[in-house]
C-alpha cells in the first residue's frame, strides 16, 4: 500500500504513514478528546479539539477567538471545556538500562 500524501510504501494494515505521519484511509475508532500536555497556550483545549478533528491548531484557535469576540459563547465554553476535558495521560519512558530485545 502507498501513502496518499508522500507516496512511500507502507504496511497494508497501517492507520498512519510511518514517514509523514498522516492518517491513512478511514479510521473506525477516533482518539479520545483530551487536552494534550504539549502544544498548549493556555489549557490545551484548542489543541485537543484540533487533534481530535485532525485540523490545524491555529485554525481552531482563530475560530474560537472569533466566536468569543463576536458572540461571547467562546468565553463561556472555554472554561467549561477546560474542566470537562480530561488531561492526556503521562507517558512514562522505560528505564535506560532495560531495553527490549529486537528479534
Amino acid at each position: 500500500m502507498y501513502c496518499n500524501y508522500c507516496g512511500k510504501v507502507i504496511q497494508d494494515d497501517a492507520s498512519h504513514c510511518a514517514y509523514c505521519g498522516k492518517r491513512i484511509g478511514t479510521v473506525v475508532a477516533r482518539r479520545r478528546l483530551v487536552r494534550p500536555r504539549g502544544d498548549r497556550k493556555i489549557a490545551g483545549v484548542c489543541a485537543g479539539f484540533a487533534e481530535y478533528f485532525d485540523l490545524d491548531v491555529t485554525l481552531v484557535r482563530l475560530v474560537w477567538l472569533i466566536t468569543a469576540v463576536m458572540t461571547g459563547v467562546g468565553l463561556l465554553s472555554y472554561p467549561i471545556a477546560w474542566v470537562v476535558m480530561p488531561e492526556e495521560p503521562l507517558r512514562l519512558e522505560a528505564p535506560a538500562g532495560h531495553q527490549a530485545a529486537v528479534s
